[in-house]
């Protein structure tokens, strides 16, 4: 590429009079100089000066030389100070020198010294000795550059910024052993940029950072056990017990590391993020029953009038409605604070009104949350950031109508974590997923409508179940997405959907998430895209039934001409039964699926107990086929189908 000044005059402030960058003044006690802020550059900057200037098309193996011979182009040799930064201490030095291939420059003590440690105890001869061992020479990415007003130094400062991102937040030390491929900005660098990114902007859960944090310190940790062993075995040529006892150790420590990556890869990408989630187990404590036995009825009142004191007497808190007798009550300014005060078998009674609330709904015993009144008149409305809206793990909780209207959100408007959850007759509006039932969780949805998840109304996780009746699911991605079960660690859903209008979803009304069989690899290979296969098999349509409609539709066309009366009502009558046939074609054809995935696992399951030894199994070890009944489900208006399948 062309490296004259005009071709990236835009990029800095090279030939510009004046900086361009912001200053900010360095944290401590210590009269530092003002350094250049650089840390706050967009997207959109990092991932073009990567994918411009410094990468481009490369391989893992030339990042080093492509970094330092960027760096040796836009970076001033010397002539600068900066602000040395380690985990201990901070000191003010000046650069005379780099060394690009190592990365590192040359640097001396500034006069005066200045230097702030945690202890103290960095004196000026400590630093010199240090720099002396050092042989003066210290990583660039440790240092940040001292504020300069007139511009010299902008690129410097923005060079070292990128190089120290770089190494900080993309960089594995596993990378120059992965295939060696012209395609490391797309496979590796440009993926957990955007995560950054995600996760700088809220867009990802505060539980999947932790998940990913976590995952890639144990892989950094175990990938150094690997390389130990695999450098004791390569230092030894013996064929003794010992050095094979080392073979056997590094196979499972390189197999625990290809899991771990893996398992980072798929936060990495957010599609996969999207479709696999995560498991999020609730850390939430149930209160369980008061010492005194009690069971206390909290009503939220928006106002409280003296007729609806009385209505609400009559309705919910006569004696005679209860069965303790004596009902006691408490009164609440919101309903998240209610539902904070409430113990195992409380209600909560939330009256007519607009109720917006900052938090999160944490519901770990067996209570019952009701409007009183229409879901449209009980609206309860999420503001501020946030990861969930309702978290539910109580053993029998219950929540009917109302409307919840979510916004600015990073998880679904409710998560089923344990427990069973029943929802009925409520609204609601959605902004990433709708709602997420979880392993080992049961949720009971009836005559509720659900719409505007950017992800799907309905995730459905192995080992669940889930009951879905007269419900509308809309305006989605996709309607109801059943998460992979295949897996020998996971049991089957339990499936339940009757009577449901799934429709004007941009995706399909129903998705099922499997792996690619081994049958299925010839056909996956025209279609292979970086390992992951996306197949979508679409609902085929009632074709006799079209025909015989057609054939029909052009006889009474006909018979029109001589003014036959009933023409137009059997036409209609054929439509209705035609439309009929291919819903019922469309319930039939994803219980027969489903049904058929799990009779698949069914199989595995005994190939794995034979290959055990298990000649013979109790039946209700080897029943592990999903209960799925589908029908009277109508599908309208899917952007790509009643029915599809993500295989990967």
């Amino acid at each position: 590429s062309d490296w004259s000044a005009d071709s990236w005059s835009d990029y800095g402030s090279r030939d510009k009079p004046g900086t361009t960058l912001g200053r900010t003044v360095p944290d401590g006690n210590m009269l530092f100089p003002d350094i250049f802020h650089t840390d706050h550059l967009l997207f959109y900057e990092r991932f073009r000066a990567y994918q411009d200037y410094i990468l481009a098309d490369c391989k893992a193996s030339e990042v080093k030389h492509l970094i330092a011979d960027y760096l040796g182009k836009v970076l001033e040799p010397s002539g600068w100070q900066a602000i040395w930064r380690t985990a201990v201490f901070e000191v003010l030095v000046g650069v005379v020198g780099v060394n690009f291939s190592a990365l590192k420059a040359v640097v001396q003590l500034s006069e005066p010294f200045l230097c702030e440690s945690q202890d103290g105890s960095f004196t000026l001869e400590c630093m010199q000795e240090l720099l002396e061992l050092k042989e003066h020479q210290i990583l660039l990415q440790e240092l940040w550059v001292v504020y300069d007003e007139s511009g010299e130094f902008d690129q410097t400062a923005l060079a070292i910024e990128h190089v120290r991102f770089f190494y900080q937040r993309i960089w594995r030390t596993w990378d120059e052993e992965e295939e060696d491929e012209f395609d490391y900005f797309v496979r590796c660098v440009e993926p957990r940029l955007r995560l950054h990114y995600d996760v700088l902007e809220h867009r990802v859960p505060s539980g999947l950072v932790v998940d990913y944090q976590n995952l890639l310190s144990q892989c950094e940790e175990v990938y150094e056990k690997f390389l130990n062993v695999r450098n004791s075995i390569s230092s030894n040529d013996s064929d003794s017990e010992a050095e094979n006892v080392s073979m056997v150790e590094g196979l499972k420590l390189y197999d625990k590391v290809e899991h771990l990556k893996q398992k980072l890869k798929l936060i990495e990408n957010p599609l996969l993020r999207y479709v696999f989630g995560y498991q999020k187990y609730g850390s939430l404590q149930a209160k369980g029953l008061r010492s005194t036995g009690a069971k206390i009825t909290h009503v939220v009142p928006w106002i409280m009038t003296a007729s609806l004191l009385e209505l609400l007497t009559r309705d919910k808190l006569h004696p005679e409605s209860c069965e303790e007798g004596e009902v006691e009550i408490q009164f609440h300014c919101d309903p998240l604070t209610a539902v904070n005060a409430c113990y195992e078998g409380d209600r909560v009674i939330i009256c007519p009104g607009h109720y917006v609330v900052d938090g999160v709904f944490c519901i770990a015993d067996s209570v019952e949350l009701e409007g009183y009144g229409l879901p449209d008149d009980v609206v309860i409305e999420k503001q501020g950031k946030g990861d969930n809206f309702f978290d539910c793990t109580g053993a029998n909780i219950k929540i009917s109508n109302l409307k919840l209207v979510q916004h600015d959100a990073v998880e679904g408007i409710l998560n089923v974590h344990h427990g069973k959850t029943t929802l009925e007759n409520c609204v609601l509006q959605c902004e990433t997923t709708g709602i997420t039932v979880r392993t080992s969780a049961e949720l009971l949805m009836r005559n509720s409508d659900l719409y505007g998840a950017k992800g799907a109304g309905v995730e459905i996780y192995p080992g669940s179940a889930c009951t879905l009746l007269h419900n509308g699911i809309h305006h989605c991605k996709e309607g109801i997405l059943v998460k992979n079960f295949l897996d020998e660690d996971y049991e089957a859903p339990k499936i339940t959907m009757v009577n449901n209008m799934i429709h004007n979803n941009e995706g399909y009304g129903v998705v099922l998430v499997r792996p690619v069989m081994a049958s299925e690899m010839k056909d996956a290979s025209a279609q292979e895209t970086k390992g992951i296969f996306l197949f979508l098999e679409e609902t085929p349509k009632t074709r006799n039934t079209q025909s015989t409609q057609a054939g029909d539709d052009t006889a009474c066309a006909e018979g029109s001409r001589q003014e036959q009366p009933g023409c137009v009502t059997d036409e209609l009558e054929l439509y209705k039964r035609a439309e009929t046939s291919e819903q019922a074609e469309n319930n039939s054809e994803i219980a027969n699926v489903l049904g058929a995935t799990s009779a698949k696992k069914s199989q595995m399951h005994k190939r794995r107990l034979s290959e055990l030894g298990f000649t013979e199994a109790d039946d209700n070890l080897m029943s592990q086929e999903m209960f799925v009944s589908v029908e009277g489900n109508q599908f309208k208006w899917n952007g790509k189908g009643s029915f599809g399948i993500f295989l990967f």
